[in-house]
């Protein structure tokens, strides 16, 4: 049982009562009694208007629901017209621009990758502060991009045929990122420093420079001997790195050991959809952990192949400019933290009904809070240079739910006594109500509007749920090459630039979800870039090295301009209308068979993790063995297939659920090997976790929008019961 204070009319748990008591607030200057009163003022404030803003999303879609039960064939004119009716559809704002101050060069100057992390997963985190700079010999050599064709495998110790291979496409990168005049680095023998300028000697003796002198921007070690040559190409950095008595660099023949590439740019550490914080405890070690990054102090230890490994925060890397000064490159990434959404509610605090605060609130509050340390100077490291906080703001549903997260944020500025406009907002383009709303919900915030972004997962979850009652529909796969999605993918890019985001804000791009699949994603992620986003979501530090080279390639800064050169008025808004239902599906029983199968798999294969572990997001394995990752967003759209298709009779009950009990047999198999693992098999009925999935599926219909969080959240705590008597 969870042991409260008192506090006014509210109760706080006492875990984070006594958190924020003797951590969180000592150093910034507050002064205990008060914050806890204008803590319990801002929830009896706000909590009331959340929870309208909720009443709101089911009477919409409650009104949906019986327009496609009374119209079955429609017009898209008769279709848009009942939106705006019922206020689905917003009357557009006039045109303007995002008025922001001191935003860091990494979101508004930089284009570069994005890491997205569990803030509750110490050695993720740190990773993912430290990929700001990766190895690209590494990151080609451990990864499917370099081919184990013709005996370059990378099993084993260090393969010299791979590592040649490495070694010819990293110059090749150098080649196409910072040429020399009418020469290839291939031929390179040399690299040194004479006047100011990168002089590389080639092996014909001839000297040349490179073909734009002023990439070159600074070096370590002596002009004449370097240890490290640094570059710069479409705003990111190239540091090439000579040392002729290492193992790889006394093969090469200009003692070339390794080139590391500037690769994260920023980071979000995530308090939601890859997170299970279910209570207090949990809470409380998602803040404490937000606290010791936020800071840079945050280590963690782990034992790798035999030996203990203690992982810190990078320090920043120095140089000599060609001029003889110093340059200082941050070793981090610069951290934004995802609070979660409007929905749920959090036992941690109660409010004077009893009923739980809305953890939305509370994250807004006590992230903001620990932030405040490192704006006061405290800590190892400062994450904002321009003294800002970047908070990520996901699942709201329109211009009225951003609203009130601006006005949140105001008053937790005015509760902290900071600067307004401290707190930056990113708005999560991931709810079908905000594509369609997007300039009026970034007009709602835009003095914080720091960043929008495209979600493939969540967004298609929501557009299967809105639109439950219109007919069965689409496959997966299928529905990721309609117009309908593409359409949305460029409004967002079409929205944030007419907004001002150019040089002001990110405009990024979603995950990629198959973290072993690298020569894949350097393929086809490039196309975010070619798109117009300046960021976009990568799984691992090696996925954010790799992705660089896409920024290298196409500079997004020109593809953002001819956007906005050309036809930046487009109106999206009927084809993101566009249902993927099919009217008369024709789809055979064994496609059918597949896609429920899949569905399913990779369903129970996060669930079960989700729930009995409480692990919020891991590669899981789906039903041909590859890995996948995983989070709520690929839960909801798996789930809410599913749910659909049982709805309009394309699968039935019994056959979903021998579906499942099979799967989770699968499932079963592939978790054989972990220690912590509980079978769902054959007990069913004893399995927290596959009742869970059967929740998801079967009272699918009356989830709020189709979100998983509230079934997860209950057989999670269900779980954790369950586990403590049983101890």
């Amino acid at each position: 049982m969870t042991s409260y204070v008192q506090v006014g009319n509210i109760k706080v748990a006492e875990v984070l009562y006594n958190f924020v008591n003797r951590e969180a607030l000592p150093e910034t200057g507050l002064d205990i009694e008060q914050f806890w009163r204008d803590f319990e003022k801002l929830l009896e404030d706000f909590s009331p208007r959340n929870r309208e803003l909720l009443a709101k999303r089911q009477h919409l879609q409650d009104q949906i629901n019986e327009w496609h039960k009374e119209n079955k064939e429609y017009t898209q004119e008769e279709y848009t017209t009942f939106l705006e009716d019922i206020g689905y559809l917003e009357p557009l704002v006039d045109d303007f621009k995002v008025n922001l101050e001191n935003v860091d060069d990494e979101i508004a100057q930089i284009a570069g990758p994005q890491l997205v992390v569990p803030i509750n997963n110490p050695r993720y985190a740190i990773n993912a502060a430290n990929s700001r700079w990766g190895s690209l010999y590494d990151a080609f050599y451990g990864t499917d991009v370099i081919s184990e064709e013709n005996g370059a495998d990378k099993t084993g110790g260090y393969n010299p045929v791979r590592g040649n291979k490495v070694i010819e496409k990293s110059r090749e990168f150098l080649d196409a990122s910072i040429p020399l005049v009418s020469a290839s680095h291939k031929e390179a023998s040399n690299y040194s420093i004479e006047n100011g300028k990168l002089v590389v000697t080639l092996q014909n003796g001839k000297t040349v420079g490179l073909e734009n002198e002023t990439q070159f921007v600074g070096f370590q070690g002596n002009e004449s001997d370097p240890s490290s040559i640094l570059c710069k190409n479409n705003g990111l950095h190239i540091d090439i790195q000579i040392d002729r008595n290492h193992p790889i660099g006394k093969t090469d023949g200009a003692g070339i050991k390794d080139i590391i590439l500037e690769s994260a740019i920023t980071s979000i550490m995530d308090c939601e959809d890859s997170v299970a914080a279910v209570d207090a405890e949990d809470k409380v070690d998602v803040y404490r952990n937000w606290k010791g990054l936020i800071r840079g102090e945050l280590s963690t230890s782990f034992e790798k192949n035999g030996e203990k490994v203690e992982r810190t925060f990078n320090d920043d890397r120095v140089y000599k400019t060609p001029d003889g000064n110093e340059l200082r490159i941050s070793g981090r990434v610069l951290m934004l933290v995802r609070n979660v959404g409007h929905l749920m509610t959090n036992s941690a605090v109660l409010l004077e009904d009893d009923s739980e605060a809305y953890e939305g609130i509370l994250d807004g509050v006590f992230t903001s809070l620990i932030a405040k340390h490192n704006l006061m100077g405290k800590g190892k490291f400062i994450n904002s240079k321009k003294g800002s906080v970047y908070i990520v703001k996901p699942k709201m549903h329109g211009s009225e739910e951003v609203a009130f997260s601006d006005k949140l944020f105001e008053r937790i500025e005015e509760m902290l006594d900071l600067d307004r406009n401290t707190l930056k907002m990113g708005v999560m383009d991931e709810e079908r109500r905000t594509s369609l709303n997007l300039k009026n919900c970034i007009h709602a915030t835009k003095e914080r509007a720091i960043f929008i972004n495209t979600g493939w997962l969540d967004r298609t979850g929501d557009e299967i749920h809105t639109s439950m009652e219109s007919g069965p529909v689409s496959r997966t796969a299928d529905m990721r090459g309609m117009n309908w999605f593409h359409s949305y993918e460029k409004s967002n890019v079409q929205e944030g630039l007419r907004a001002g985001f150019q040089y002001e804000a990110q405009i990024g791009k979603g995950m990629w979800a198959k973290p072993d699949n690298m020569l894949e994603m350097f393929d086809e992620k490039i196309g975010h870039v070619k798109a117009g986003a300046n960021t976009a979501w990568v799984p691992s530090p090696t996925a954010a090295t790799l992705h660089a080279l896409h920024y290298h390639e196409v500079n997004v800064r020109e593809v953002q301009n001819t956007l906005l050169q050309g036809e930046t008025s487009t109106n999206y808004r009927d084809d993101i209308l566009q249902i993927p239902v099919e009217t008369n599906p024709s789809w055979t029983e064994e496609e059918v068979r597949e896609e429920v199968e899949n569905n399913a798999q990779k369903m129970l294969g996060y669930v079960v993790r989700w729930v009995e572990q409480g692990i919020g997001c891991s590669k899981v394995p789906d039903i041909n063995d590859i890995g996948m990752m995983e989070d709520r967003a690929t839960l909801r759209i798996s789930s809410q297939i599913i749910t659909n298709w049982l709805h309009h009779g394309i699968v039935t009950e019994d056959g979903v659920m021998e579906i499942l009990k099979r799967m989770a047999k699968v499932v079963d198999e592939q978790n054989a090997g972990d220690e912590d693992y509980h079978n769902m098999a054959p007990n069913f009925e004893e399995s927290v976790a596959f009742q869970a999935a059967c929740d998801l599926v079967f009272k699918g219909t009356d989830q709020p929008n189709g979100y998983t969080e509230p079934i997860l959240h209950r057989r999670r705590l269900e779980f954790k019961r369950k586990i403590s008597v049983t101890n």
